[in-house]
């Protein structure tokens, strides 16, 4: 069996071929579908497949992690994301991706739940952030190779999907050598059986630190699925595009960790209303300068400097704020919000594109930023690192 430091690895490198599965799905299917001439619209509602299957699944995580354990939770995750993957290229039907995207999903939401709970509920509380930060890093890694899977689909519509089906599986393997381990006991059995209390008095407690991951879902989701889409129709080449989307993501690579290590010192609060409003800047800069594509890389760069650790800081600021019994509880709402915030980005962009085709689709994702930027600054109580609770 291998050691925590290994499983740690481990648990990073599911997360990173997590985190390449979802870059690619969003930006590859949203082009195959719009060059077979399928609306905006539809084409935002068919990504949001993904995101329904990460919300339908959630509520229901918890028992089964207390019964079973964290690693036949992952690998069941892991097995349902490869087994969809491989099955894309064998059927082109429009539902039949849309269940596959679902299967995703609730595959995915197994997989992080499972990964998630596991590094909160180990690391240590001086470098929590820090810790959490390397979990969101991969995650980016992994989103940021994801697009450039659609430059494969000159050699056919199945080689994307074989391709990170393999390599899932590659990944996934290397659970077979981690311990299983299951949650402490104090951690699931608070407050009684009812997961609707315990759900509630998380959201009480920490419901300003579920509005990044929030965000962040929106972003991603909205930058992946409907981006392509639009850039195609202001002119921009689809090879080009593939390159613009993840340098968000390749930009957060270098500010995660020093984020995560600075939210440690001076403050979650703090770091995540300085990182917002430098997202509202870099999004109102894309919307003044799409036209360009040298403008793109750089806004979308520094947009990712920026909001592309809303995710990590978020888990962060929530394990802050909540009990350690209620951490597990705390992990489902956040990928809940995450989910909320992917289904809600794709659906809204693509309405907007359709309703003011005129306008510039980067104005949905400014509002947002200034609606989170708003809720956070509302917030009473401890923005420090220090937990509220024992």
């Amino acid at each position: 069996m291998v050691s925590k430091q290994t499983r740690f690895r481990i648990l990073i490198g599911l997360v990173t071929i997590s985190g390449f599965s979802q870059g690619m799905l969003l930006p590859l299917i949203a082009v195959i579908l719009e060059q077979n001439g399928i609306s905006s619209s539809i084409n935002g509602l068919h990504a949001t497949g993904l995101y329904i299957g990460i919300l339908l699944s959630s509520p229901f995580m918890e028992r089964p992690l207390q019964r079973i354990g964290y690693k036949p939770m992952i690998m069941i995750g892991g097995a349902l994301v490869i087994v969809s993957l491989a099955l894309f290229p064998f059927w082109q039907a429009l539902w039949f991706w849309f269940i596959l995207r679902v299967t995703i999903g609730i595959g995915d939401q197994i997989l992080h739940f499972g990964t998630q709970t596991w590094i909160t509920a180990t690391a240590e509380k001086h470098n929590r952030g820090r810790s959490i930060a390397y979990y969101g890093l991969f995650f980016s890694v992994g989103f940021t190779l994801g697009p450039l899977m659609t430059n494969l689909l000159t050699f056919g519509v199945y080689v994307p999907f074989l391709i990170s089906s393999l390599l899932s599986l590659m990944v996934w393997l290397f659970m077979i050598w981690v311990r299983n381990e299951t949650p402490e006991k104090d951690h699931t059995t608070a407050y009684g059986t009812s997961s609707i209390k315990r759900f509630a008095k998380a959201i009480r407690l920490a419901w300003v630190a579920f509005l990044p991951p929030l965000a962040y879902g929106f972003l991603e989701a909205t930058l992946h699925g409907i981006f392509p889409v639009y850039g195609m129709r202001i002119g921009h080449d689809v090879n080009l595009l593939s390159l613009i989307i993840p340098s968000f993501a390749a930009a957060s690579l270098f500010s995660q960790i020093p984020l995560g290590a600075l939210s440690d010192r001076i403050g979650r609060k703090k770091v995540i209303l300085t990182v917002v409003a430098g997202g509202i800047v870099a999004f109102l800069a894309a919307a003044l300068f799409e036209d360009s594509v040298a403008a793109l890389f750089a806004t979308f760069a520094l947009g990712g400097l920026f909001v592309g650790s809303l995710f990590s800081l978020g888990i962060s600021f929530m394990t802050d704020l909540l009990p350690k019994d209620l951490l597990p509880a705390g992990n489902i709402l956040c990928g809940m919000a995450f989910s909320i915030g992917s289904i809600l980005g794709p659906f809204l962009s693509g309405f907007f594109l359709d309703f003011w085709p005129n306008l510039s689709f980067f104005y949905v994702i400014v509002s947002l930023l200034i609606i989170v930027f708003a809720a956070t600054v509302y917030k009473k109580g401890p923005s420090a690192s220090h937990p509220q609770h024992g």
